[in-house]
């Protein structure tokens, strides 16, 4: 019998442990495991108790204090060996704090060995009621609250927390956040996702027994927006989707990305440029936090830039004319693709090299 796995992130350690904590003593038969990594000395620590206390501590020296390396040279194999421990039924796991669950997933969903001994019961995402809305929409870094992962580590807390609640399939706070942060919780997280307003809320059980719904969350979090938004009705939270089939106009969006990537939104999609045709390119921030980034070729599908935006409040009229404006023109547009044969289009320290241009 497969060994259940309950994976619990967040951007506050205080949040994520009470949640953990709460787990690991409801469940029958379970053993708890919390990595932490130590920004500065890139010193993962590994933690792992049940009821009767701690069980095992030990550290590891990362050749990089990233979350690849961390999961590679640690976390993986740690919940490998103890899945193969007949005394748990469950393993409730702490990710480092900024991290996110969907390279974990992925890897559980591909790789074999690891299939035949842990099934992926739930992603949680634990978060603190108290500067919920700062949190998700303000433009803190995680080295301004010191966990951040690496000396480079120069991500948004507003970024990596929405991040984590648009994977979970569960979102957990340690209270009731009140009626804008719920509202803003419920627009962020995929539709029919419980949110469980305190940790004495929390159904170990049902987290325990169910399944990570994979392929619901990998079309949820996709850059290419590709699943139908429902209705948020009479919620304080607004969402924003624009798209079209023309690419961003690189010089205009160098002098305006603060146009679309500043405020207090969360923004997410996809996107493409006339010098790159062939690289289908993401848009992920929150807060004024941006980053850019290649996603991987388009193939055969067809190149569009689809942005969605989340906030609160109203949507600011400023995002849709600066979509329009930073696009290129239907002129542009129907020029010939061969006078986007550049060999630079000053993206390159996001983006790296142009390297196939057609």
């Amino acid at each position: 019998m497969r060994t259940s796995l309950v994976v619990v992130t967040g951007v506050d350690p205080v949040a994520m442990d009470s949640t953990l904590m709460t787990l690991a003593w409801d469940l029958p038969r379970a053993v708890s495991v919390r990595h932490r990594i130590d920004p500065h000395s890139q010193v993962l620590t590994r933690t792992a108790s049940d009821v009767t206390g701690v069980l095992e501590q030990a550290q590891v020296q990362l050749e990089h204090a990233c979350v690849h390396c961390a999961l590679r040279e640690d976390i993986l194999p740690t919940l490998e060996r103890l899945a193969r421990v007949p005394q748990w039924s469950t393993i409730v796991a702490g990710l480092p704090t900024g991290t996110e669950a969907g390279r974990l997933a992925t890897v559980l969903g591909r790789d074999s060995r690891l299939a035949r001994h842990l099934r992926l019961s739930s992603v949680v995402a634990a978060l603190s009621s108290d500067g919920l809305v700062r949190d998700l929409l303000s433009n803190d870094l995680l080295r301004e609250r010191d966990v951040h992962s690496n000396p480079g580590d120069d991500r948004g807390v507003g970024e990596v927390a929405c991040a984590q609640v648009e994977l979970a399939d569960h979102v957990v706070l340690d209270a009731d956040p009140g009626r804008e942060g719920t509202d803003l919780l419920r627009a962020l997280a995929r539709p029919g996702v419980p949110l469980v307003l305190g940790v004495d809320q929390v159904d170990s059980h049902e987290m325990s027994t169910g399944r990570h719904q994979h392929v619901l969350t990998r079309g949820w979090c996709s850059p290419v927006l590709e699943t139908e938004l429902p209705a948020l009705g009479e919620s304080l939270a607004w969402r924003l989707r624009l798209g079209s089939p023309r690419p961003f106009h690189p010089d205009r969006l160098l002098d305006q990305i603060e146009r679309l990537g500043s405020g207090p939104f969360r923004a997410r999609g996809t996107f493409w440029l006339p010098t790159r045709p062939a690289g289908q390119l993401e848009w992920s921030g929150a807060g004024g936090q941006l980053s850019i980034g290649a996603y991987g070729p388009w193939g055969r599908r067809t190149p569009t830039t689809r942005l969605q935006f989340t906030g609160l409040g109203t949507p600011p009229a400023e995002l849709t004319r600066a979509f329009e404006d930073i696009l290129l023109s239907p002129a542009e547009a129907a020029g010939a693709p061969q006078s986007w044969r550049v060999l630079e289009d000053g993206l390159e320290p996001w983006l790296g090299d142009i390297r196939d241009v057609a």
